[in-house]
């Protein structure tokens, strides 16, 4: 589109608020502890909601403590979290990743990451093999009430489309450039929204062109959807 930055900035706000209009403003739920949403964020990798929620429970139900994880065969972890997929990476990654949090903080606990500069939080958490920038950004901005915009597949695909970004940008590299983009507190009501919009209209395949809210903000509409933007 030629666009400058200013006006791919003012396009994301005109998008942002087309969303709130068509999905309604997203109420801040109950958040929930920050180690609980990172190790619920390491099951949704690569997996639906559901079978990350199916994970979780059952990893919950065999043990009740984060310690009682940390004391945990890998063997009987991988079997807990087994409907989320990657059993075996998954349950070295959360074995692991308590252990540093053990080691590196002496409990427990990241209710820290809340005071924290969510980017050197971020820089923090990524040093963690298993955890990358969406997994963390999502504790903050979920857990935290951060203002930062994480990238998920939905998000990434959409952003591309819209071309908010470079289409051969990485997932990682959306979420660094959006930061700059996305209008000032509003980064957990456009998550929330876009996800809505991955899955409902703007599918991987076969997206619904003719009922998205934004398809006129949407330079590549034409391309994606060929004779259905007419």
């Amino acid at each position: 589109m030629g666009e400058n930055k200013d006006q791919t900035k003012k396009r994301v706000e005109m998008i942002a608020e087309s969303l709130e209009t068509f999905f309604g403003l997203p109420l801040q739920k109950t958040r929930s502890r920050p180690i609980d949403n990172l190790i619920m964020t390491i099951l949704s990798q690569n997996t639906n909601d559901r079978n990350r929620d199916m994970a979780y429970r059952q990893l919950r139900g065999s043990f009740p403590t984060w310690q009682d994880v940390l004391a945990a065969d890998m063997k009987a972890i991988e079997t807990a979290v087994r409907p989320a997929g990657l059993g075996k990476q998954k349950s070295a990654t959360i074995k692991n990743t308590l252990q540093w949090i053990l080691d590196t903080h002496g409990e427990l606990d990241i209710d820290f990451l809340c005071d924290m500069d969510p980017y050197e939080a971020i820089d923090m958490f990524t040093t963690q093999k298993g955890i990358g920038v969406k997994t963390i950004a999502v504790v903050l901005c979920f857990s935290c009430n951060k203002d930062i915009f994480p990238v998920d597949t939905h998000v990434h695909r959409i952003c591309r489309r819209l071309e908010l970004v470079p289409d051969k940008a990485s997932a990682d590299k959306t979420f660094w450039l959006m930061q700059e983009l996305v209008p000032a507190g509003k980064s957990y009501s456009l998550h929330l929204n876009f996800l809505k919009l991955g899955r409902q209209i703007c599918r991987a395949r076969r997206p619904v062109c003719e009922r998205c809210p934004v398809r006129s903000f949407c330079p590549g509409a034409i391309e994606t959807c060929g004779a259905e933007t007419k």
